[in-house]
């Protein structure tokens, strides 16, 4: 990490804090990452992007502020990139993997809440995130109802401004949010200065278009028996797209891509037939460094090869594709169908979740499942006793995942996956 210290403080970041967390992290990802062999090449740009995770990428934020740019920062999959992006402001996904200053938490919020929640609520508590410090405006949604009631306390901290998401997807709920979106675009156009025009919100879908394409090659690569790539890699790309230049981002996933795409022909020319133990993972997002369970499922043998996740396939899963010759409401439209076409359990009822997460098992030749909720998420933890019945009913074997941000369950987590993954071995004999 570069010399940063004085941006850092005009920040107002607890340096002593801050330096503990940074001191923190090189040896996890040295575990995580660094001790896997043979790795694509292409990932040395990510890991450069990690180590650099509170230096450079800062530093960019913060020139472009001095040059009169705003910065968002969000949450979720449902605020819409694209319009960030065509009123000339950054974007940004904050910080929420990590168990950061619970004491102090735990002051405003719940004991008994999500982790991840408590978790973005610690890093601005603490002012150790200089993403969050970085913010003009922080923008929530209504996905859950401990972080709606949750933004409400961190208003207090922070400007933040809340999108209303629906609970279902009836043709009511697609008009709501579509004037939520044009309620959301007024927003920025106020913080910003800028105008939001036919041609700055064509380009801003290009721009974020262009980058779920390059997400989605990453994912089709996976497909490939053996999947060229870990799925501890894989996340860490995934997870860097909340908050890396979109462009940049774009031209190097893209060399990563070419990478993959090779490797696959070379395995596939020398009739590689490595057994290798295909996992799914679906649930609650997992979002930087929340390496925990990835690092177990794949230091036990198996490889992830599908994410059903925010921090996964739900946020690139669809594009919107050719916008030439739509006018501004038709754009607006796109964004609405394409952000609806995404399934949290926070809707009701989501059957297609279920569907999709069967289909992928075929289609990603997936072996078992992991379902993975953080504690106190509701929505996931629920949802899971009717996937995984399905699942069972498919004869796809199937294992639920109850776990936080701690390391204290790492010994019994890794004994419930080694026996799984064991079972999921003999039947694949």
């Amino acid at each position: 990490m570069g010399n940063y210290e004085q941006m850092w403080e005009s920040l107002g970041i607890n340096l002593e804090a801050h330096e503990k967390l940074l001191s923190a992290l090189p040896p996890l990802y040295q575990e995580v990452y660094l001790s896997q062999s043979d790795r694509p090449k292409g990932m040395e740009y990510f890991d450069f992007v990690v180590s650099e995770i509170h230096g450079l990428r800062v530093k960019e934020l913060q020139e472009h502020k001095k040059n009169g740019g705003k910065v968002v920062g969000t949450f979720c999959v449902y605020v819409p990139e694209e319009v960030v992006v065509a009123a000339n402001a950054i974007c940004v996904g904050l910080c929420g993997g990590l168990d950061i200053a619970l004491d102090e938490v735990e002051k405003v919020l719940p004991r008994n809440l999500c982790a991840l929640i408590k978790s973005f609520m610690g890093f601005k508590l603490s002012k150790v995130c200089p993403y969050f410090e970085s913010c003009d405006l922080i923008v929530g949604e209504t996905t859950c109802d401990g972080k709606k009631k949750a933004f409400e306390v961190l208003n207090e901290y922070a400007p933040v401004y809340v999108m209303e998401t629906p609970q279902m997807k009836r043709d009511i709920d697609y008009e709501f949010f579509k004037n939520e979106i044009y309620r959301f675009i007024e927003k920025i156009e106020e913080i910003t200065g800028n105008e939001i025009t036919e041609e700055s919100l064509r380009n801003g879908i290009r721009t974020i278009d262009a980058k779920r394409k390059a997400l989605k090659r990453i994912s089709e690569a996976r497909k490939n028996v053996p999947s060229p790539i870990s799925g501890k890699d894989a996340l860490l790309v995934y997870q860097i797209a909340f908050y890396d230049d979109p462009e940049r981002f774009t031209l190097k996933v893209n060399e990563l891509a070419d990478e993959l795409d090779k490797r696959a022909k070379i395995a596939a020319s020398t009739k590689d037939d490595t057994q290798e133990i295909r996992i799914m993972i679906t649930g609650t997002p997992m979002a930087i460094p929340n390496w925990k369970l990835p690092h177990i499922v794949e230091s036990s043998g198996a490889r992830i090869v599908y994410d059903e996740l925010c921090t996964g396939e739900r946020y690139f899963q669809d594009i919107i594709g050719d916008v030439d010759d739509k006018n501004f409401d038709e754009m607006v439209d796109a964004i609405t169908k394409r952000l609806l076409e995404i399934d949290c359990a926070c809707f009701t009822p989501n059957e297609k979740r279920i569907q999709k997460v069967v289909q992928k098992v075929k289609e990603y030749k997936v072996d078992g499942v992991i379902h993975y909720s953080l504690q106190f998420c509701d929505p996931y933890t629920i949802e899971a006793f009717k996937l995984e019945n399905v699942l069972k009913e498919e004869g796809i074997p199937v294992i639920k995942i109850e776990t936080d941000y701690s390391q204290e369950d790492i010994g019994q987590l890794k004994t419930r996956i080694e026996a799984f993954l064991e079972m999921v071995s003999e039947r694949k004999q």
